[in-house]
């Protein structure tokens, strides 16, 4: 049966639906009516709620515009240094290795849940500070307050806290930051702690800690710091001794088992007491915790010119098994001739390859260095004025470590020392570290050591040297069976000569 909008109109007013039933009747009794005659589902809506719900759709895009405008306007990328760990990073690792289990600090991780249990403690570390110095909070307010926009600037994205959270956020962050690191130098007794301090002693929730400030989404702006300092010391332009103190607060760490000398904590300490400035980082500056851990990971190492996105783009490229070949694992080098031999140093990323010796300095790897290592290359993906210096070592060391057996040979060569449970789970370590990294293998400090180890390997001589060596100088048994086999075809040969000689010589 077929009709028109008209026709159910009418047939509506001739039975008087709305006043005979009402207008919530009427309606089902319309809709029935409308499905009867074959009739559109959506007839009732008339051209004015069209023409109504298409205004307000253009109204909110040009909302969104003018906000995209705006956040283009007061945005200053260049201040960008605390960044939110990329998903295609993320997604291919572990999530607490980036994202903090204790504390939080920062606007990232603000207020979630798990992590409101450290707030009360950060109440007493600031409460400590004030009746310490004699100092009123509206001094640390107010200069929080000077310094908001700049702090704001350095985090990725729109901060959803208002000028008063952010500033008490700052000031309440950033005491509790310098009260460990000063723990960690003077001691915590010092400061007025008790010994038995769940938070403030160097107890066993404190590397779990460690661990957590050294996330990049968990990290406060080094000049707030600096300034907070500043305050508690009587020199409010105090720049540098955060930087050292935070060295030490994250010394234990270090991929090294070179702890601090006792000289630097000696200097450390009476450089707090006289509040001169102790700062071998003094001439690079420095953005946050990470950024000063990692420059000094790689003090006087490689310093490449910083990278050009728009240069060097199309030669970027995901560090899959494929590409990321910059080297042969430790097992197929052995083949090749190649041996391994640790290097005296504590930089752990200064390799060097010579006349068939690849020697490298010691590596400690303990529970914090999947997340430590981590963020350093979530880092340097993401900052742009930052060298790729960590991710080429740690996509270096994925070439060389293929297996347990790999592992095991460099742990007899004291190059790897780890406190994890097997060698498979180290192997696994550097096998997952950068499986989703965007890399460019010309553009990695490693690269001309990688090409000579290369040139040696791809050798034939060498080849047959080594395979020489591995069957038949092995051990001392394999040396004299060799020896007595040649010893046994010269004189075959001695004796072969000597009868076909006096064959065709015979004596007169």
């Amino acid at each position: 049966m077929g009709g028109s909008e008209n026709d159910v109109e009418n047939w509506l007013v001739r039975n008087s639906w709305e006043s005979d039933w009402g207008e919530d009747v009427a309606t089902s009794r319309y809709s029935a009516t409308c499905k009867a005659l074959s009739l559109p589902s959506g007839i009732a809506i008339n051209e004015d709620e069209e023409k109504s719900a298409e205004s307000e759709w253009v109204i909110s895009m040009n909302e969104k515009l003018e906000q995209a405008n705006q956040d283009d306007a007061a945005s200053s990328w260049a201040k960008l240094s605390i960044y939110k760990i990329p998903h295609y990073i993320r997604d291919g690792g572990d999530d607490k290795a980036f994202a903090p289990q204790i504390v939080s600090l920062g606007p990232y991780h603000h207020g979630k849940r798990r992590l409101r249990q450290m707030d009360r403690h950060k109440w007493r570390s600031l409460n400590r500070v004030l009746k310490r110095t004699k100092q009123d909070i509206r001094l640390y307010l107010d200069s929080m307050k000077e310094i908001e926009e700049k702090a704001r600037a350095c985090y990725e994205g729109p901060i959803s806290l208002s000028s008063n959270e952010f500033v008490e956020m700052l000031v309440l962050d950033g005491c509790f930051v310098l009260e460990l690191f000063r723990g960690a130098t003077e001691g915590f007794t010092q400061l007025g702690y008790s010994r038995n301090d769940p938070v403030f002693a160097m107890r066993g929730s404190m590397h779990s800690i460690q661990r957590d400030m050294i996330m990049l989404e968990n990290q406060l702006p080094l000049f707030v710091l600096d300034r907070l300092l500043g305050i508690q010391l009587g020199n409010p332009d105090l720049k540098g001794l955060v930087a050292n103190l935070a060295l030490r607060f994250f010394d234990p760490l270090m991929p090294t088992d070179e702890p601090l000398t006792k000289s630097d904590r000696n200097k450390l300490a009476s450089s707090l007491r006289s509040t001169d400035t102790f700062d071998p980082l003094s001439d690079q500056g420095g953005l946050h915790c990470l950024d000063v851990f990692r420059r000094s990971l790689l003090r006087t190492g490689p310093q490449p010119a910083p990278r050009i996105w728009i240069k060097r783009r199309s030669n970027n490229r995901v560090a899959d098994k494929r590409r990321q070949q910059l080297i042969h694992c430790v097992t197929e080098l052995k083949e090749a001739g190649i041996t391994f031999k640790k290097r005296k140093t504590d930089r752990f990323w200064d390799i060097k390859f010579k006349d068939g010796i690849l020697r490298m300095p010691r590596l400690l790897i303990h529970d914090g260095t999947k997340s430590l290592f981590l963020n350093l290359i979530a880092f340097e993906q993401c900052h742009l004025d930052c060298s790729n210096d960590i991710t080429s070592y740690v996509i270096f060391m994925d070439n060389l470590i293929n297996s347990p057996g790999d592992v095991g040979y460099l742990h007899y060569c004291g190059i790897i020392e780890h406190w994890l449970g097997s060698d498979a789970e180290v192997a696994d370590l550097f096998n997952r570290l950068c499986q989703e990294v965007v890399f460019d293998i010309n553009n990695s400090y490693l690269s001309p050591l990688s090409e000579d180890v290369n040139r040696y390997y791809n050798h034939r001589w060498n080849t047959w040297c080594a395979s020489l060596r591995h069957n038949y100088f092995s051990n001392p048994w394999a040396i004299i069976s060799l020896v007595a086999a040649v010893v046994l075809l010269l004189l075959t040969f001695a004796q072969t000569y000597y009868t076909i000689y006096g064959y065709y010589r015979p004596p007169q």
